[in-house]
């Protein structure tokens, strides 16, 4: 930490997080966006996330690099949440170990040369942002309280370090480029984030609100306002997850509720083999207690109690013909001796501009052992007696996801992730990368970048997905 600088003046008004925000943010730091000559570029400044993906089926996370000297950290992405937050050597009640295989970092900002905490005299220390509790503590450190859907919580203090990444600037190509981001130094945490089964060193938050890492970088024109990822769904894990939009022509896109911290969206109904179910549409209505969220930091999908009945007993309908059903620890399940394709149908989930996500029954279907030589697959969605039905990882995978800020909406497509990937943001010509090799096109206006799910290198974090997809 700079000793003559200790506390970063960070202008900041969160009851409406957008550009003013961002701007206050973006001066607070010192930060601009400037060409390899030193000048205020003109030019897109376009850094792109490619981040290499396994699965191990017990958390989602990936590698980033803070600090200077930089150091690694193990983060799990949660869109459902905006902070990015670490946990700090003063934290002593937190995991040491983690049975996910990974030496846990703590952050020290007393080791790095570009850390600095942010001031109480600061007004984000005086409102609230998203679901964060802002305080001043007695050393003159802003202080936050943050809690998660599931229970579990974290509390400590903001401050102000480089991120690391690899980013091309028109056509050049820059590694080890860096950014000061203002992100959470955790002290304390509850709940699921005590456990040490799946203990990681943070949680990356990618949501909406203007203190997200996203919100930050694209503001400053380090990144578009889109983010994609796509993550597979066999055993073998793997994938890719990019700031930038990717492009693919099969996408559909279904608009994005306005002024909500999440990403919720429009859904509508629910159809099962083309056949719509009898659901009350005011159980998708969106309101202060109701809505369709898409989170990926929840690994299965949660319906609502007034959609998932019909949905489980229509499915339970159509395949009791060539299944034999059965109840499991409270869950519906099936004994199939056939491929799931040959039995069970393919569902809907209609939403708004009429985007439809077409679920494979892998999709909605967790494999959960064998009887009697039989397969036994049970439904994959989950009850909820609340009005909030959440779509995570089970539905999510084997597609392109594209977050769309910019335009607020929200983009989907079934596609094989172990393939590349093209991503475009606006330009004058084309440009492509392909395993880390430049070359150029005419043939359109947009800058469009090459990327493979392994060896691709554009704002590069390492991503390591692991999804617990399991039946208590």
């Amino acid at each position: 930490m700079s000793s003559r600088n200790p506390y970063l003046q960070f202008a900041w008004d969160s009851t409406v997080p957008g550009e003013d925000e961002l701007e206050m943010t973006n001066n607070a730091l010192g930060i601009r966006s400037q060409s390899p000559s030193g000048l205020v570029s003109d030019f897109p400044i376009v850094a792109l996330l490619a981040l290499t993906v396994s699965i191990d089926r017990q958390a989602v996370f990936y590698k980033i690099k803070l600090g200077s000297p930089p150091k690694e950290y193990n983060v799990q992405i949660d869109t459902g949440s905006d902070i990015l937050w670490i946990t700090c050597s003063a934290c002593s009640d937190c995991p040491q170990t983690s049975g996910l295989g990974i030496q846990l970092n703590l952050y020290d900002s007393g080791s790095s040369a570009t850390a600095g905490l942010i001031s109480c005299l600061d007004p984000i220390c005086s409102s609230a942002v998203q679901t964060s509790v802002t305080e001043c503590s007695e050393s003159n450190q802003c202080s936050y309280t943050f809690q998660y859907g599931d229970g579990s919580g974290t509390s400590g203090y903001y401050v102000s370090d480089a991120l690391y990444f690899d980013m091309i600037m028109g056509q050049s190509f820059m590694a080890n480029s860096s950014a000061a981001i203002v992100f959470g130094c955790s002290t304390y945490q509850s709940g699921d984030l005590t456990k040490t089964d799946k203990a990681v060193d943070g949680i990356f938050g990618f949501g909406q609100g203007a203190l997200s890492v996203i919100s930050q970088l694209s503001y400053r024109g380090i990144i578009p306002k889109v983010f994609s990822h796509c993550l597979k769904g066999d055993g073998n894990g793997g994938g890719i997850l990019v700031l930038g939009e990717i492009l693919e022509p099969s996408i559909v896109y279904s608009p994005l509720v306005p002024s909500q911290p999440h990403y919720n969206l429009y859904l509508q109904s629910i159809a099962v083999n083309g056949q719509h179910l009898p659901i009350d549409p005011i159980a998708f209505t969106t309101s202060n207690s109701r809505g369709t969220i898409v989170d990926s930091g929840t690994t299965l999908t949660y319906l609502v109690e007034e959609a998932y009945d019909p949905f489980v007993s229509t499915i339970t309908s159509v395949v009791s013909q060539s299944v034999t059903p059965l109840i499991s620890k409270g869950n519906q399940c099936y004994l199939v001796s056939n491929s799931l394709a040959e039995v069970f149908p393919p569902v809907s989930l209609n939403f708004a501009a009429g985007a439809s996500m077409v679920l494979r029954p892998e999709e909605y279907l967790l494999h959960n052992g064998f009887v009697d030589g039989a397969a036994m697959w049970c439904i994959g969605f989950q009850k909820v007696q609340g009005g909030v039905t959440i779509l995570g990882d089970l539905v999510l995978k084997d597609k392109i996801v594209v977050y769309d800020l910019a335009r607020q909406r929200l983009g989907w497509a079934n596609y094989d992730c172990s393939l590349s990937v093209n991503v475009s943001v606006t330009s004058s010509k084309d440009e492509f990368i392909n395993a880390g090799q430049l070359s150029e096109s005419n043939s359109s206006g947009d800058m469009l970048f090459k990327l493979l799910t392994t060896g691709v290198v554009v704002l590069l974090l390492h991503i390591l997905v692991l999804v617990d997809i399991h039946l208590l």
